[in-house]
């Protein structure tokens, strides 16, 4: 079977179509969180967003590779959330749903992909949706944060690092305004559990 002609075409625009929407609702929720001041979230959610940008670029490299001539249209039906409003606390959580549901949709690509005979792309599937997954944990452990009002307290000493002018300090809570520069306690670093690499 040819790629173009199969399941696996259509699940890579939808794939493609979906990963290029996600990054622009984070960069929505994104804005948010600078706008209000809490540039560290920001940061964290940018680099998020630019690993969807990623996945999108690869999804899209292996549609072009699937279509030896120029692709004018691809039909797609697909269904895409639009749960994300403007409180910052819910957004994060809504977040961490959408990476979840990302990631039970490469589910069914992967399993699609392996029946019509495309392990490099089944492969793919599976590469991003262990991302997805990750994001999905990152997401839920700033919102658990957030809403707890732990981002900048913590139970032991943590090592708190400006990034706007390189301060670093000790202590159990972030200071309000870094003692350098002066910089909102937004922008100091968030810190998150060991394995939470983003």
């Amino acid at each position: 079977m040819e790629l173009k002609d199969s399941k696996t075409y259509l699940n890579l625009a939808k794939a493609f179509a979906a990963e290029c929407q996600a990054r622009t609702r984070y960069e929505f929720v994104e804005y948010g969180f600078r706008y209000n001041g809490y540039e560290a979230i920001a940061q964290l959610i940018d680099k998020i967003a630019y690993q969807e940008f990623n996945h999108a670029r690869m999804l899209y490299a292996k549609l072009q590779e699937g279509s030896p001539e120029k692709i004018e249209n691809i039909e797609i039906t697909a269904g895409f959330p639009f749960k994300e409003k403007w409180d910052l606390e819910e957004n994060l959580k809504l977040l961490a749903e959408d990476e979840a549901d990302e990631a039970d949709n490469y589910t069914d690509f992967i399993t699609i992909a392996e029946e019509e005979g495309f392990p490099e792309i089944a492969k793919l599937f599976k590469q991003i949706k262990t991302v997805e997954l990750r994001h999905k944990e990152v997401f839920m452990e700033v919102y658990n944060q957030f809403k707890k009002k732990k981002v900048y307290k913590k139970s032991a000493k943590t090592v708190w690092y400006c990034p706007a002018c390189g301060y670093v300090g000790e202590g159990k809570e972030a200071w309000d305004e870094c003692p350098l520069c002066q910089a909102k306690q937004g922008v100091c670093n968030m810190v998150l559990p060991e394995g939470y690499i983003i």
